[in-house]
């Protein structure tokens, strides 16, 4: 890490103390040498493969300084991260963090955002194994995480089948709704904001991704982080296949009538939204009675089938069909 600054020192020791709550399981040791040298050393688990995954969480793109509370931002630069690990049913050995921030935000700001880091890491046993900082008008976070899996145990994208069933864990919309709900208030909203919930502290489904995996349930498996008309079409595309969707399935977010008049529309969150972190996964029709109504109180649903015919479709409850057109979250869509 490497600010040059007249408080350079202090910072990195804030981050090191941070960094020593996040205190390993039983599990194998993930360190021979961990923070505080030029780079860690990675102790790998004999029989698995290594999940490497990173991921941006950007002022501005991902998250508003004025109003994105600083301990969200914290839980959330590494949840949306684990989230990928999970998609393949690993589990997360160590991250490393990369952190711009201006000078303004190394106080209160900083300790806040630790806060928050520091429980996430705990909650899923993943450790900071170091990383870089530096100073910057905005605030830049970068995080790196390191995972394993049994060899050859991987869910991937690619390995869905015609016939297969299309099951979502979770609800969808509801991250959506907490992100817009955030941006149309004047003030600051409250964590404790049943609407936010979601949208500030997701969870990555770590437990669930394993259970599937190790239970060979799954033929393929993507994390919904762009919204279901975005992430959908990628994994048809990556397996070749085509999917049916249909709008009666859908797991709905419960919405007040007063949000409900200020236009929000459950369906349209639930397939547009992102940032839900839910698992999208595929099941062979023969393996479907080793998929629970729901796991460890996460619901997991059926919603669709995947087809021969590449097209992705949306079925209506008046039995109408549409193309489903990738309408989430997408960095480079021209607006």
């Amino acid at each position: 890490m490497n600010i040059r600054s007249q408080n350079e020192e202090a910072l990195l020791n804030r981050i090191r103390r941070a960094a020593q709550g996040t205190i390993e399981s039983s599990r194998p040791r993930t360190f021979s040498l961990g923070v505080g040298d030029d780079a860690a050393l990675f102790r790998p688990t004999t029989g698995h493969e290594t999940i490497l995954t990173c991921d941006w969480f950007l002022e501005g793109a991902h998250f508003l300084r004025q109003k994105h509370p600083a301990d969200a931002v914290g839980w959330k630069c590494l949840a949306r991260a684990l989230s990928d690990v999970a998609a393949m049913g690993g589990t997360p050995r160590c991250f490393l963090l990369s952190l711009a921030l201006p000078a303004s935000h190394t106080g209160r700001w900083l300790n806040r955002f630790l806060g928050g880091l520091r429980r996430a890491s705990r909650k899923f046993q993943c450790p900071l194994a170091g990383g870089d900082t530096t100073r910057n008008q905005k605030i830049l976070i970068n995080v790196t995480v390191i995972g394993e899996i049994p060899a050859g145990r991987a869910a991937l994208r690619s390995g869905a089948r015609p016939g297969d069933i299309l099951y979502v864990s979770g609800r969808l919309g509801e991250a959506e709704l907490g992100l817009r709900v955030l941006k149309e208030s004047r003030r600051t909203m409250r964590g404790s904001d049943r609407r936010l919930r979601k949208h500030l502290y997701p969870e990555p489904h770590l437990v669930l991704g394993q259970w599937l995996t190790k239970n060979r349930a799954v033929t393929a498996m993507l994390d919904i982080s762009d919204g279901l008309s975005s992430d959908l079409p990628r994994l048809c595309a990556a397996s070749r296949v085509g999917a049916r969707v249909h709008s009666a399935r859908v797991p709905l977010l419960l919405i007040s009538e007063a949000d409900r008049r200020r236009g929000f529309d459950p369906l349209q969150l639930a397939l547009q939204g992102g940032d839900d972190y839910e698992l999208l996964f595929t099941v062979s029709r023969r393996s479907m009675t080793r998929i629970p109504k729901s796991f460890q109180g996460v619901r997991l649903t059926a919603i669709g089938e995947i087809t021969r015919d590449p097209k992705v479709l949306l079925h209506r409850e008046d039995g109408s069909e549409q193309l489903l057109v990738p309408s989430g979250w997408d960095p480079f869509r021209q607006v």
